[in-house]
């Protein structure tokens, strides 16, 4: 029976790290990558061409960055700097995210934690990498953000957000008006949040404390499935791609604090 492979497409300004992923990815009966990209418009263009299921993408690239090649992937960019026209049609190429293909990014960066890893978060991406990283934890990687989940660990979730807040990261920078979403307090909040149930908010403050499914089971008293259960609601519900944008709504929902 044929697997349906991961398409995978890899973007780094430098030759030898391109070929190096390429080489292990391509190694793998249910992936393969379909492109190679120099920089970040490139990235983009590639991404309209094939549909590729997940993008490993270098932060700092001549031209357009990662974190901006990242936003026009995931639908949170306008993709102003890119050249949409095709060749010899005279038409536009329509956005990534209006393919009806979800496209997962994944950062490859040099440091753990740079203040670039975080506005790539922002920007839609499902997570993160060391360039460095091992192989299995590469291959890992991308099978799980293919299945819709994000890739850094429970115990880094919360690091991830401290050190955005120590960054100068200003919660929901989303347009509001003067009164809509606004509590007793008077701090905004979204909408969302009152479509949540009690133990959903129970849970997701869990979530944003960076505690996984099963510690999260054992401290609430239920059972892994139904904390599964409530997380597949909670990102339903709140709109997020996957549980680092689900840490960035409790954060900016007052939910839970540094």
């Amino acid at each position: 029976m044929n697997q349906e492979r991961i398409r995978v497409i890899i973007a780094d300004d430098q030759d030898l790290v391109r070929a190096g992923f390429s080489m292990v990815i391509n190694s793998q009966h249910d992936m393969t990558v379909v492109g190679q990209a120099r920089d970040g418009a490139e990235a983009v263009r590639l991404s309209r061409q094939f549909h590729p299921d997940v993008v490993l993408m270098d932060v700092r690239m001549p031209g357009m960055d990662g974190i901006e090649a990242t936003g026009i992937i995931t639908g949170s960019g306008d993709g102003s700097r890119v050249g949409r026209t095709s060749p010899g049609s005279g038409t536009e190429d329509p956005p990534c995210a209006g393919t009806g293909h979800s496209t997962r990014v994944i950062i490859l960066t040099t440091f753990d934690l740079d203040e670039y890893v975080m506005s790539a978060i922002n920007a839609g991406a499902s997570g993160f990498l060391l360039k460095d990283t091992e192989t299995e934890t590469l291959l890992t990687s991308i099978r799980t953000v293919d299945q819709g989940n994000a890739i850094i660990a429970p115990s880094a979730t919360k690091r991830l957000i401290e050190k955005m807040l120590e960054d100068g990261y200003t919660p929901h920078s989303g347009e509001r008006s003067s009164d809509q979403g606004k509590g007793a307090s008077g701090t905004y909040t979204d909408p969302e949040l009152n479509d949540l149930t009690e133990r959903e908010r129970e849970v997701l403050v869990e979530i944003a404390h960076g505690l996984s499914n099963q510690e999260i089971a054992d401290k609430l008293f239920i059972s892994l499935p139904t904390v599964k259960t409530h997380v597949a609601h909670i990102l339903a519900k709140i709109h997020a791609r996957d549980r680092v944008q689900a840490v960035v709504f409790a954060y900016d929902n007052a939910l839970v604090t540094p």
